[in-house]
């Protein structure tokens, strides 16, 4: 069932009738905003950023939603551990115990792994989002330089 809807928002978005660039580019803003570690506010974001810079709405949503339930905890737990990494913090993700965490320890445990949490994240939010554009700008020029070329439906002036 998941699949058939990720093939099904993959037709959608290769079909819209937008320059390749334009689309692109709003599945890229889509995917940064969708990586960004400012969940629960990725959705109003990516349409505030369609509306200010006439972006694909459409395609800008596909991107936002590459980041869901399913997805969320395996992409933050990537960025954290990216985010550990370049900040050189001695935070661990195993630090991070559900089964041990109360409410007199949960601000000493988030507390380590706030900053690598939001650092990491938002880098991999740039690189995601990135990447993301240049394989869909790639996708869609194959798709216009295969495309047939649809006939001119103007009369002609020479009659």
């Amino acid at each position: 069932m998941i699949i058939s809807k990720i093939k099904g928002a993959c037709k959608q978005l290769i079909g819209i009738d937008d320059p390749p660039f334009l689309i692109a580019l709003s599945f890229g803003i889509g995917v940064f905003f969708g990586f960004s570690p400012l969940y629960g506010i990725h959705t109003v974001l990516g349409l505030m950023a369609a509306w200010a810079f006439k972006l694909n709405k459409a395609s800008v949503i596909t991107g936002v939603y590459l980041s869901n339930p399913l997805t969320v905890i395996p992409i933050y737990t990537f960025g954290t551990w990216v985010g550990i990494k370049i900040t050189g913090s001695t935070a661990s993700l195993s630090d991070f115990n559900l089964k041990g965490l109360t409410l007199s320890n949960i601000e000493d445990t988030l507390e380590s792994l706030l900053w690598p949490f939001m650092i990491g994240n938002t880098v991999l939010s740039v690189i995601a989002g990135f990447i993301s554009f240049a394989i869909l700008f790639y996708i869609l020029k194959l798709r216009s330089k295969y495309r047939p070329v649809e006939a001119n439906l103007l009369p002609d002036d020479k009659q």
